[in-house]
């Protein structure tokens, strides 16, 4: 049931590139047996009694009540911990709610909603053949399966860059060739080590080249910036069949964006008024030297104070790189710990009444879906209102910054340029291969991590540098993480007003900010 895994360690929650499904809409709230059988669902089974505990004498594990209706006292350190100190480092920061970075041309935006959701309505974008709505096996793939979707890829976006740039049939790297040819491949590397303007390669395609791979001369090629995995067609002389001379690089352009009610695009409407609050955060939810989740139970009173209408939440919820995760000294099992975190986000914003969009892995659908709770595969395009957004909560920024190389008088920001590979490859995640703490599930990877179309917004949480950026139309957002270390970190909050103006599209992203917690 699992696209793809990045785990860290034993109940890391980050990066799990995972399904999930949107279900009915119900009205009414759930009573406490129900609640309690909602999160039973995103967790994993206990084996044998679930009476049974894992205490030691040294350090017995208390007891703990399920009952009590007050999301923070669902936390308590004890409960957890032989360690009941909160983080001082966390508590004692004095930059709390300053705006580190933002954006738009809205002036003075109500960074506030009005409760109740304001009549929003999440769903996957696309028709649903194009996303995760059910269980299926994963991480059975054959070496010879990965490379068929990878020659996939290739064919699929050869087409785009023949269309686009009105190529005439492609050649093969293999065969020599005095005068200029058009070759189409993939970009790797000669060795394991990192890519570099000597160690670059282009893998062919399958058509022209048989899989045939050749070295490539960058020297006459001014600018450029490059990563493993990228598709490109490059024009260039391969005098002697063992190294092809670039002259000129062809990079694909990204799919159309989605008009502005979203079904299909490309199709400009005039007068799309309107407009929503969205809160967006990321984990990990507690410092690393504390499990108290402060850091949690002060976001929760932010959504409180200012009811969004939307609140996007990406993992990791149970770190696994957490210092007494990894020193063995947590008193309760992951899945409890994961379970209270959602109880208490679910019962702490009740009052608010916003809608919670989880990016996590759940283990199978639940009996009774909450009205307001939406648990969503990860990658996946959500369509709220006619605004799509694309998320992500693998760190795909730090992965291809750490392999891309550039020569360039044009954009310098690495972080533009990483975000224009993700748009202009179609794909959450273009690296390949990928990062070794990722694994891929390529037989799935082909049909759900592509984007079927750029997004209005794009969200791509980092452990690197939180910024907005607008990228060839899309809104960018890295977040950052809501802690990081023992210090407090960043969460994000959009503005969204749903219009175009005649003869030009305009973004819905009227205006974005960037928030320490």
């Amino acid at each position: 049931m699992t696209l793809w895994k990045a785990m860290t360690g034993a109940g890391s929650w980050q990066d799990l590139w995972t399904h999930g499904e949107m279900r009915p809409r119900w009205t009414g709230s759930l009573d406490e047996e129900a609640e309690e059988e909602l999160l039973d669902a995103y967790t994993t089974p206990s084996k044998g009694s679930q009476k049974r505990t894992n205490s030691t004498p040294e350090t017995p594990r208390p007891k703990r009540t399920f009952s009590s209706r007050s999301p923070y006292a669902l936390f308590s350190p004890n409960s957890f911990s032989p360690s009941v100190t909160p983080s001082q480092k966390y508590t004692a920061r004095g930059n709390r709610g300053e705006v580190v970075a933002s954006f738009g041309t809205v002036q003075g935006p109500t960074w506030s909603g009005g409760g109740g959701g304001g009549g929003c309505t999440p769903k996957l974008f696309g028709s649903p053949e194009e996303n995760l709505t059910k269980n299926y096996k994963f991480m059975f793939q054959k070496a010879l399966d990965v490379r068929e979707v990878l020659s996939w890829r290739i064919e699929e976006l050869g087409d785009a860059l023949k269309s686009r740039h009105r190529l005439e049939d492609f050649a093969s790297v293999l065969l020599p060739a005095q005068e200029p040819v058009t070759v189409l491949g993939q970009i790797g590397c000669d060795s394991n080590g990192k890519l570099n303007a000597k160690s670059v390669v282009l893998d062919g395609d399958r058509e022209h080249s048989s899989g045939g791979q050749i070295p490539l001369d960058l020297s006459e090629l001014k600018e450029y910036s490059l990563f493993p995995g990228q598709i490109v067609a490059l024009e260039g002389t391969n005098s002697s069949g063992k190294s092809l001379v670039v002259s000129k690089l062809y990079e694909v352009t990204p799919r159309p964006h989605p008009r502005g009610d979203g079904g299909g695009f490309g199709v400009k409407k005039e007068g799309f008024g309107g407009g929503n609050f969205m809160v967006v955060a990321c984990g990990p939810y507690t410092t690393s030297d504390s499990v108290t989740y402060d850091p949690l139970t002060d976001l929760i009173d932010v959504i409180i104070r200012d009811r969004p209408d939307v609140c996007i939440l990406f993992g990791p919820f149970v770190d696994a790189k957490h210092e007494q995760v990894e020193n063995c000294r947590l008193l309760a099992a992951f899945g409890d710990i994961f379970k209270l975190c959602l109880k208490m986000i679910i019962e702490g914003t009740r009052s608010a009444g916003s809608n919670l969009i989880f990016i996590l892995s759940p283990f199978f659908p639940p009996p009774t879906p909450h009205q307001r709770v939406h648990f969503v595969s990860d990658p996946c395009t959500l369509d709220i209102d006619g605004v799509v957004l694309g998320l992500t909560s693998t760190d795909v920024l730090f992965h291809m910054g750490t392999e891309e190389i550039s020569s360039s008088a044009g954009i310098s920001d690495r972080f533009t340029r990483i975000l224009k590979h993700i748009l202009t490859q179609r794909s959450y995640y273009p690296l390949y291969p990928p990062s070794e703490e990722l694994n891929v599930d390529y037989e799935s990877f082909y049909s759900y991590a592509s984007l079927p179309v750029t997004p209005d917004i794009l969200v791509t949480p980092s452990e690197l540098r939180y910024f907005v950026k607008d990228v060839l139309g899309c809104v960018c957002v890295n977040p950052g993480r809501l802690t990081k270390g023992q210090v407090g970190g960043t969460y994000g909050r959009l503005y969204l007003q749903r219009e175009t103006v005649a003869g030009e599209r305009k973004n819905p992203c009227g205006a974005a900010q960037v928030v320490r917690i």
